[in-house]
Protein backbone atom coordinates (compact mmCIF):
# COMPACT_ATOMS: atom_id res chain seq x y z
CA UNK A 1 0.00 0.00 0.00
CA UNK A 2 1.29 3.31 -1.17
CA UNK A 3 1.86 6.29 1.37
CA UNK A 4 -0.91 8.76 -0.82
CA UNK A 5 -3.22 5.77 -0.49
CA UNK A 6 -3.11 5.41 3.02
CA UNK A 7 -3.39 9.23 3.45
CA UNK A 8 -6.64 9.28 1.77
CA UNK A 9 -8.09 6.15 3.26
CA UNK A 10 -6.82 7.20 6.97
CA UNK A 11 -8.75 11.20 6.07
CA UNK A 12 -11.87 9.12 4.48
CA UNK A 13 -11.75 7.42 8.00
CA UNK A 14 -11.41 10.37 10.14
CA UNK A 15 -13.81 11.77 8.57
CA UNK A 16 -16.12 8.86 9.78
CA UNK A 17 -15.35 9.10 13.03
CA UNK A 18 -15.81 12.13 13.02
CA UNK A 19 -19.73 11.61 11.80
CA UNK A 20 -19.71 8.78 14.44
CA UNK A 21 -19.45 11.47 17.08
CA UNK A 22 -21.84 14.06 15.77
CA UNK A 23 -24.19 11.09 15.57
CA UNK A 24 -23.67 9.21 18.73
CA UNK A 25 -22.83 11.78 20.40
CA UNK A 26 -23.82 15.55 19.70
CA UNK A 27 -26.91 14.57 18.05
CA UNK A 28 -29.25 16.80 20.53
CA UNK A 29 -26.97 19.24 21.41
CA UNK A 30 -27.00 22.82 19.10
CA UNK A 31 -23.90 21.94 16.95
CA UNK A 32 -25.58 18.39 16.18
CA UNK A 33 -28.76 20.27 15.11
CA UNK A 34 -27.51 22.67 13.65
CA UNK A 35 -25.19 20.00 11.23
CA UNK A 36 -27.95 17.69 10.27
CA UNK A 37 -30.49 20.79 10.39
CA UNK A 38 -33.32 18.93 12.47
CA UNK A 39 -36.43 21.49 12.88
CA UNK A 40 -35.61 21.53 16.63
CA UNK A 41 -34.26 20.07 20.22
CA UNK A 42 -37.61 17.94 20.89
CA UNK A 43 -37.08 16.33 16.79
CA UNK A 44 -33.53 15.58 18.14
CA UNK A 45 -34.64 13.99 21.20
CA UNK A 46 -37.29 11.81 19.65
CA UNK A 47 -34.47 10.73 16.70
CA UNK A 48 -31.89 10.01 18.92
CA UNK A 49 -31.89 6.04 18.48
CA UNK A 50 -31.99 6.08 15.39
CA UNK A 51 -29.12 8.59 14.39
CA UNK A 52 -26.89 6.40 17.35
CA UNK A 53 -27.60 3.66 14.67
CA UNK A 54 -26.32 5.56 12.06
CA UNK A 55 -23.69 6.61 13.71
CA UNK A 56 -22.40 2.72 14.51
CA UNK A 57 -22.62 2.16 11.05
CA UNK A 58 -20.60 4.96 10.44
CA UNK A 59 -18.14 3.63 12.77
CA UNK A 60 -17.91 0.22 11.01
CA UNK A 61 -17.23 2.04 7.73
CA UNK A 62 -14.42 3.81 9.67
CA UNK A 63 -13.18 0.10 10.89
CA UNK A 64 -13.19 -0.99 7.98
CA UNK A 65 -11.32 1.80 6.63
CA UNK A 66 -8.80 1.42 9.29
CA UNK A 67 -8.47 -2.35 9.29
CA UNK A 68 -7.67 -2.16 5.33
CA UNK A 69 -4.63 0.24 5.91
CA UNK A 70 -2.97 -2.09 9.54
CA UNK A 71 -3.12 -5.26 7.49
CA UNK A 72 -2.18 -3.05 4.12
CA UNK A 73 -4.72 -4.99 1.89
CA UNK A 74 -6.11 -2.93 -0.91
CA UNK A 75 -9.01 -4.63 -1.89
CA UNK A 76 -10.28 -4.78 1.30
CA UNK A 77 -10.18 -0.66 1.58
CA UNK A 78 -11.77 -0.70 -2.14
CA UNK A 79 -14.80 -2.39 -0.78
CA UNK A 80 -15.05 0.07 2.30
CA UNK A 81 -14.86 3.44 0.24
CA UNK A 82 -16.78 2.13 -2.25
CA UNK A 83 -19.55 1.67 0.19
CA UNK A 84 -18.54 5.11 1.60
CA UNK A 85 -19.04 6.23 -2.50
CA UNK A 86 -22.61 4.47 -2.36
CA UNK A 87 -23.41 5.71 1.60
CA UNK A 88 -22.67 9.49 -0.02
CA UNK A 89 -24.39 9.18 -3.16
CA UNK A 90 -27.58 7.94 -1.55
CA UNK A 91 -27.44 10.16 1.56
CA UNK A 92 -26.99 13.09 -0.93
CA UNK A 93 -29.77 12.13 -2.99
CA UNK A 94 -32.31 11.37 -0.68
CA UNK A 95 -31.25 14.49 1.88
CA UNK A 96 -31.28 16.77 -0.84
CA UNK A 97 -27.83 18.16 0.88
CA UNK A 98 -24.76 18.23 -1.99
CA UNK A 99 -22.74 18.96 1.25
CA UNK A 100 -23.03 14.86 1.90
CA UNK A 101 -21.10 14.57 -2.09
CA UNK A 102 -18.27 16.90 -0.97
CA UNK A 103 -17.38 15.60 2.58
CA UNK A 104 -18.07 11.59 1.51
CA UNK A 105 -18.27 10.62 -1.91
CA UNK A 106 -15.51 13.17 -3.55
CA UNK A 107 -13.12 11.80 -0.58
CA UNK A 108 -13.75 8.12 -1.05
CA UNK A 109 -13.56 8.47 -4.64
CA UNK A 110 -10.07 10.04 -4.52
CA UNK A 111 -9.11 6.57 -2.70
CA UNK A 112 -10.58 4.62 -5.08
CA UNK A 113 -8.91 6.26 -8.35
CA UNK A 114 -5.34 6.40 -5.81
CA UNK A 115 -5.85 2.67 -5.35
CA UNK A 116 -6.99 1.95 -8.80
CA UNK A 117 -3.67 4.02 -10.24
CA UNK A 118 -1.37 2.44 -7.99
Amino acid sequence: MKIVQIIFISFVALIHIYIVYLEMVLWTTKKGIKTFGLKNKDFAEETKVMAANQGLYNGFLAAGLIWSIIIKNTDFAMFFLICVFIAGIYGSYSTKKKSILYIQTIPASLGIILILLF
